[in-house]
């Protein structure tokens, strides 16, 4: 859901931004589970977590879900320009979102067919009107550029609305699919994560990790998002401990670090006495780097 603003000049977003208060009253909208959360200002409208709005969005006509209730907060936290939410959801609304998934997964098989009479190299993910059956969109991976502009002929004279197809990713798609991770849980992306976050393979070795790819890695293939979670623990861990091979000062004397475990803040030193060159465990607190 790329189109929900359009776009201004800096200029006008800086001008935009002065005119408004200090403080801004928005609520959050979704218009996918999961999905990124949008603002909008409620126009007068008391809205609470979970009502269904209508709300006009670049694209048109919108259905959408409350993620937040009416709160202020601080212009500077905006993406500006804001539109207005239109309307609480009435119940024909409902129905006509209901039928637009129906027409979806219709719109789903039909498009398969076409796809394997172009013959294209291509996997279809998912479907998606808007609300106002302005538009169709369908989501699609493919390992390079696709030639599809015969398939959207043929799609825009069965649907006769505008047709547009998205090459996305495959951590795009696993989110669309869903399923299980290797924890068993539902795909955090499917579940929760509005946004993907960058994940790197130095948190792997930061957090002591197998680093075989198929133990870290999720169905998308790429690096498992939960790796993140715990990394601003490790790094602020992994600060406060002395690193292997360097020299610290202990109660029982100098010595050089020969294993560290940063998130029980222990550490095992092997010390330098003549007399005594047995190996201990320490807390990091107990010891001084030289």
């Amino acid at each position: 859901m790329s189109e929900i603003n359009e776009t201004l000049t800096q200029q006008e977003l800086d001008e935009l931004r002065d005119s408004l208060p200090q403080e801004v009253e928005i609520v959050g909208i979704r218009f996918k589970k999961s999905g990124k959360v949008y603002y909008f200002l409620p126009d007068g409208i008391e809205l609470k977590q979970g009502d269904n709005v209508i709300v006009k969005t670049a694209r048109g006509l919108e259905y959408g879900n409350v993620a937040i209730a009416n709160r202020l907060v601080n212009k500077k936290n905006l993406v500006l320009p804001l539109r207005n939410v239109v309307r609480r959801a009435t119940k024909a609304d409902d129905q006509q979102y209901e039928a637009n998934l129906e027409s979806e997964r219709e719109a789903f098989s039909i498009c398969q067919e076409k796809i394997n009479d172009h013959k294209l190299d291509m996997k279809l993910v998912d479907v998606e009107y808007t609300f106002d059956n302005n538009k169709l969109l369908f989501y699609f991976t493919a390992d390079g550029r696709i030639d599809f502009r015969e398939l959207v002929k043929d799609l825009a004279s069965v649907f006769k609305t505008r047709i547009e197809l998205r090459q996305i990713g495959i951590r795009d798609e696993t989110k669309l699919m869903g399923g299980l991770g290797v924890c068993g849980r539902p795909f955090c992306c499917k579940s929760f994560l509005s946004e993907f976050a960058q994940v790197s393979i130095k948190m792997a070795k930061e957090q002591n990790l197998s680093l075989n790819s198929s133990k870290i890695s999720g169905a998308c293939g790429k690096l498992m998002c939960c790796l993140r979670y715990e990394h601003e623990c490790y790094d602020e861990a992994i600060k406060r401990t002395p690193k292997v091979d360097s020299k610290v000062r202990t109660p029982d004397g100098d010595g050089v670090v020969i294993e560290t475990n940063p998130l029980a803040g222990l550490i095992r030193v092997k010390l330098d006495k003549e007399q005594d060159k047995s190996v201990k465990v320490f807390k990091c607190d107990d010891v001084t780097k030289i």
